[in-house]
């Protein structure tokens, strides 16, 4: 695999992992529309890392806060912040990683990688994050998070399963529909996606374990580091930007993505 392609698929999705646009479904769509070759798993653990590490660079301060409130949560006190805070992330992750085994084990993860499911997809739940986004009040901030709250976000990111929703826009939505701001309905999606993200990087590792040589170490390294720079640059220009502007942008270029994908698939 070339470095051009290398960097055209990091990028897209370094871009897009924290956009409410949809990653996965950008990703699926860039062989079936340009032709070049897929990616494979490798390369997806590879740019899924290079997107950890810019997320966890971004929001360390919490990160660490969690880091270190584990040994807490794990004696049973949950009454510090970082405790709290890594208690809360575990129980919004637990949704995603059931939904995810059994689409994994039916089958249904592949059947619905297709432009009819992330073009439908697209635009419904751009509906969504606009509507969210336009009635859901603003009383709530991040320290706010309760376990009730974790559990439904938790819910919204399993739903986020399905190609073209948005991992990161179904849980703002949802956040949004909870009362809370822009910006702490953007920062808990992104606080939850560390987990998640670990998660389904290791189950794709699984699957590639062995398989390594040379060549897909050099192209995972490179992968890496392209989705992180552009991971990095995607998240701070839209929590900066957050503070001054709704998640409209996003949302029309969903729907027009979508009308694009309909039209090609039904024709």
């Amino acid at each position: 695999m070339s470095i051009v392609h290398i960097f055209i698929l990091a990028v897209i999705q370094g871009l897009t992992e924290f956009l409410p646009v949809s990653s996965s479904g950008h990703l699926i769509l860039l062989p079936q529309l340009t032709g070049l070759q897929d990616q494979g798993l490798a390369l997806d653990v590879a740019v899924h890392v290079g997107t950890l590490f810019a997320v966890v660079l971004y929001f360390w301060k919490d990160v660490r806060m969690a880091l270190a409130g584990i040994p807490s949560m794990l004696s049973g006190n949950i009454d510090t912040p970082g405790a709290r805070l890594a208690f809360l992330l575990l129980v919004a992750t637990i949704p995603v990683i059931l939904a995810g085994l059994v689409l994994k084990l039916t089958g249904l993860s592949s059947a619905m990688r297709s432009i009819t499911v992330i073009g439908w997809a697209m635009i419904i739940f751009g509906a969504v994050l606009y509507l969210t986004d336009r009635s859901g009040g603003t009383g709530k901030a991040d320290t706010d998070w309760s376990l009730k709250d974790a559990i439904v976000l938790g819910l919204w990111q399993a739903i986020a399963l399905i190609p073209g929703t948005s991992r990161s826009g179904a849980t703002i939505s949802g956040a949004r529909a909870l009362g809370y701001d822009r910006s702490s309905a953007a920062k808990l999606a992104m606080l939850m996606s560390i987990p998640t993200i670990v998660a389904s990087g290791t189950l794709l590792g699984l699957d590639v374990v062995g398989q390594a040589d040379a060549e897909m170490l050099r192209n995972a390294a490179f992968g890496i580091v392209f989705a992180f720079a552009a991971a990095l640059l995607a998240l701070s220009l839209m929590m900066r930007l957050l503070r001054s502007i709704s998640f409209t942008p996003y949302v029309i270029y969903r729907i027009l993505l979508g009308i694009v994908l309909l039209a090609i698939a039904y024709t």
